[in-house]
């Protein structure tokens, strides 16, 4: 029973602290959030904001926000793409992701690799679809590469950051970031929540190739 009551009441707090904390982001940063959607706007034709399908707690679906980063034929690109290059098809497969994606856009690839095309994600925490900190959110095609710890992975809230953002993002092996998603889940509590804060801020701050693409 204190273990039942010390989780509910962990779960509770997390829960608090995401709502307050997206909040004071969002009014604090509204103006230069309207910004950025100006830009995004006006670099290329197209919806200022990408909403694509992810998965969350316990297998749900929601619908992930970001800024648009890509161009609106993003999908005709990628197709033609892959067709003609299988280095790039096999890159692809592999990572979900291309180094040198000819889909985004000038201000797409400042806003990824600045993190800041994530922004709209408070809104999907506040919607208590995600939290601030846990596992990446990801498609449903990635679930087979997480095998048989995808579903203690699911137990937990997907995060707008986590383990994965401040240890080399994109530049980690796949293998790599199953590892360190099931680690959180396993392992996940205020302290390393509020750790990985500030590790993101860190990572946010200082000039370096954090692996954004």
């Amino acid at each position: 029973m204190y273990y039942l009551n010390k989780h509910f009441f962990g779960k509770a707090v997390k829960r608090l602290a995401d709502i307050t904390f997206s909040l004071i982001v969002i009014i604090m940063g509204f103006p230069f959030f309207l910004f950025l959607a100006l830009l995004v706007k006006i670099s290329s034709p197209g919806p200022v904001f990408y909403i694509q399908e992810r998965l969350g707690r316990n297998y749900r679906r929601f619908g992930c926000i970001k800024f648009r980063t890509m161009y609106q034929d993003s999908d005709q690109i990628l197709s033609n793409l892959l067709a003609k290059s299988p280095s790039l098809r096999e890159e692809f497969n592999n990572d979900f992701k291309l180094r040198k994606d000819p889909r985004i856009t000038f201000i797409g690839k400042l806003l990824r690799r600045s993190s800041l095309d994530e922004i709209p994600q408070f809104i999907n925490v506040l919607r208590g679809e995600m939290s601030v900190v846990g596992p990446r959110p990801i498609v449903s095609e990635e679930i087979e590469k997480y095998g048989a710890t995808m579903d203690e992975v699911s137990n937990v809230f997907p995060g707008l950051t986590g383990l994965w953002q401040v240890s080399g993002r994109n530049n980690l092996s796949y293998d790599k970031r199953v590892e360190i998603d099931l680690y959180y889940a396993r392992n996940c509590s205020l302290f390393l929540d509020f750790k990985i804060i500030i590790l993101t801020l860190g990572v946010l701050i200082l000039p370096m190739d954090r692996g954004a693409y």
